[in-house]
């Protein structure tokens, strides 16, 4: 591919670039603005803010640049080095991450200075934006062809949005120029190595970095790990089974409290009064607080809903499908966590998180192109993941991308040091993507948490095993000598 020859001349920055990038960062405070309540709370909490510029295309470093804006807040005691955190997504936001994990990250902050960083075209990072009415992906194909048919219309228009608002620079957002974006973060910090810290998606950017840049690492910490094979536009396929199960765990947990939520008395039951749900919104929308939901975003609502097996997210999702269930004989008014959900999804204020996820994802690896072949995986699971396969299996944006990925999926073989973390139920990566990624990084180790129905475990579960498991890899460099679990 065109872009090896840049990566390999960006792999041979010599310590005069470095002193010289790092000497030209200009820290300063995060507010942009008096209601900037993101650069207000990271100003409260110590943090500095700066920019730097990177190539557009790294085939072409002194072409055109972006700005990437990263915030530091600095090491409180004996310093280890730089942590550079992303959360997710893609396309999620990382600015702010150090102030997230609030029951971890004060203890890692004494050791290491923190770095958030929004990736490229995301946040305050040249953002892009679609101009999307509404988050229309991912959208359920639902249960008939006509049905299907407004789902395939729904990802085409996000193509032809994207085309029309950032098609100038779609070839350029990918997954491989953001680990090429974030060692020259490494190389403005100053830093010979730095840490890591990726969630979900984040995951699969670390390992990408650990592939291309070979002994930039110290220490990498991978929470929620992505199966680097099958990342791409396809890449919730394999979820809708756990997805599945952890909805009848949910059932069974909400029978034990049959008298808070008169969801039904047996698991039973209370899937019963689930599938009424999804039988009513095949014929008619539900009215939500002045808001309608059908078959495109029914599945959605459970999706998001049913992910975490502590008793306050399982409490909201019995609420949510108490409102649901209402709903069902007239009009509801939803209860405001709810009506804040709703309004968030079917408004443009997604917008620029789901374009540039959408972007990055259809950057990364091509789709098929035919919408038939999703309409035949939803009907040849159908029956198994009844739930949840007209949203894990339907169609993407990227069926319609304007753009083929300009290099190829990286293959992830290395001998690079990690600590994997992952749930044994997660709902959004399969705990068998941790066997395939440590088998891909030869020298790291996978951390199970046992019997976890969660997607993102450190500083985010609550299992202080785990959490205190991955402050002492942190803080010590040493990797255990075999796998763990908590």
């Amino acid at each position: 591919m065109r872009l090896l020859l840049a990566l390999a001349l960006l792999g041979a920055s010599t310590s005069t670039t470095a002193v010289a990038q790092t000497t030209a960062v200009q820290w300063h405070q995060c507010a942009l603005t008096a209601d900037d309540a993101e650069g207000v709370a990271l100003d409260k909490a110590g943090a500095q803010c700066a920019e730097i510029e990177v190539p557009v295309d790294y085939s072409r470093p002194g072409g055109p640049t972006i700005t990437l804006a990263m915030s530091r807040i600095k090491a409180k005691g004996n310093r280890i080095g730089a942590l550079v955190i992303n959360n997710g997504g893609p396309g999620g936001a990382s600015l702010s991450a150090a102030l997230d994990r609030p029951d971890v990250m004060p203890t890692v902050g004494q050791r290491y200075d923190l770095i958030g960083l929004d990736p490229r075209f995301v946040g305050r990072s040249t953002p892009i934006d679609c101009k999307l009415p509404f988050a229309g992906w991912p959208w359920a194909g639902g249960s008939t062809r006509a049905s299907y048919g407004r789902d395939v219309a729904v990802q085409a228009d996000v193509a032809r949005r994207c085309t029309r608002e950032a098609g100038s620079v779609l070839q350029y957002v990918n997954t491989r120029n953001t680990a090429r974006d974030l060692d020259r973060v490494r190389v403005a910090l100053g830093e010979r190595k730095i840490s890591y810290l990726g969630y979900s998606y984040g995951s699969y950017l670390g390992s990408v970095y650990l592939q291309l840049f070979p002994g930039r690492a110290d220490r990498v910490v991978l929470d929620g790990p992505v199966n680097p094979l099958t990342y791409g536009p396809q890449l919730l396929e394999p979820v809708g089974s756990v997805n599945e199960d952890n909805l009848r765990a949910w059932a069974s947990w909400t029978v034990a409290r049959n008298s808070t939520y008169g969801l039904g008395a047996t698991t039973r039951e209370v899937l019963a009064s689930v599938d009424r749900v999804y039988r009513h919104v095949r014929t008619r929308e539900l009215e939500i607080g002045g808001h309608k939901v059908g078959e495109g975003l029914l599945p959605m609502l459970f999706f998001v809903s049913m992910n975490d097996d502590r008793d306050v997210p399982r409490a909201d999702a019995a609420v949510l499908v108490q409102t649901l269930v209402k709903a069902l004989d007239g009009p509801v008014e939803p209860r405001a966590d709810l009506a804040e959900l709703l309004d968030l999804i079917l408004s443009p204020a997604m917008s620029p998180m789901i374009s540039a996820q959408t972007a990055i994802i259809c950057g990364d690896r091509a789709a098929p192109r035919d919408p038939q072949v999703y309409w035949r995986n939803i009907q040849a699971h159908r029956s198994a993941e009844p739930h949840y396969a007209s949203i894990t299996r339907t169609i993407s944006p990227c069926a319609f991308w304007p753009v083929r990925p300009q290099e190829a999926p990286t293959r992830i073989a290395n001998n690079e040091k990690a600590l994997i973390v992952a749930a044994e139920f997660d709902p959004r990566t399969i705990y068998p993507n941790a066997a395939v990624l440590r088998k891909a990084i030869g020298g790291s180790r996978v951390l199970t948490v046992r019997n976890a129905r969660k997607h993102g475990v450190f500083g985010e579960y609550g299992n202080a095993c785990a959490d205190q498991k991955v402050v002492s890899y942190l803080f010590s460099g040493t990797l255990p000598a075999t796998d763990l679990s908590c």
